[in-house]
């Protein structure tokens, strides 16, 4: 997995390429942490499918 991300920062109002902060296993996958080096807003994956990134 990639230490870089291309993903829509909403702070920024643009897309950026964040940062992989953290990644652990855990029994739903694996859950990766990725944050903005611009304005620090971040957000966490498990496994690609859960995204707290995505908006409704």
């Amino acid at each position: 997995m990639s230490l870089e991300l291309e993903h829509y920062c909403p702070e920024c109002e643009e897309y950026r390429n964040f940062w992989k902060v953290a990644s652990t296993t855990m029994h739903l996958g694996t859950k990766v942490k990725w944050h903005c080096p611009e304005c620090d807003y971040g957000f966490v994956r498990i496994n690609g499918e859960v995204d707290t990134g995505q908006t409704a």
